[in-house]
């Protein structure tokens, strides 16, 4: 079951990321045609974070300290010291950001211009700290692995 909740914390991460992207491209090629799908797409990617870090969160609390203690004892303890540690802080601006983008695209991004620049700042953000804390999940994945091969070797 610990697997499938970490899964569920990494899909709705993705996820997060592929709305935001999708928004990005959206915004560029903002009209009126497009506007109530902008806000729905800001609105699903504040969701998906949301409940990435929810997920994660949870998972986290219930299950990190086994894998804490076996990455801590094994060949990459930065793969916690580092890594988690950046996660957890910097998944703080990334819910601070996507929580503030469904606001921004409250406004007509195909004729207020600045609305515009400013949507696509926050979302290009939101996707750049998303693919870095997708990133750093990999490798504290990475460091429980090579800590439970230097347990068995």
């Amino acid at each position: 079951m610990t697997e499938i909740i970490l899964m569920v914390h990494v899909l709705f991460g993705v996820l997060c990321i592929v709305a935001g992207v999708w928004l990005f491209v959206d915004v560029l090629h903002a009209s009126e045609a497009n506007q109530g799908r902008i806000r729905a797409m800001s609105m699903a990617v504040a969701v998906l974070m949301w409940l990435a870090y929810l997920v994660g969160g949870y998972w986290y609390l219930t299950f990190y300290y086994a894998d804490k203690a076996i990455i801590l004892k094994g060949p990459w303890p930065f793969a916690h010291t580092f890594f988690m540690e950046m996660k957890e802080h910097v998944a703080i601006m990334l819910l601070l950001l996507v929580t503030y983008l469904p606001i921004a695209a409250a406004n007509n991004t195909a004729v207020n211009k600045g609305a515009r620049k400013l949507v696509l700042w926050v979302v290009g953000f939101i996707v750049l700290i998303g693919i870095t804390i997708e990133g750093a999940g990999a490798i504290i994945s990475i460091g429980a692995k090579v800590g439970l091969l230097a347990v068995k070797g």
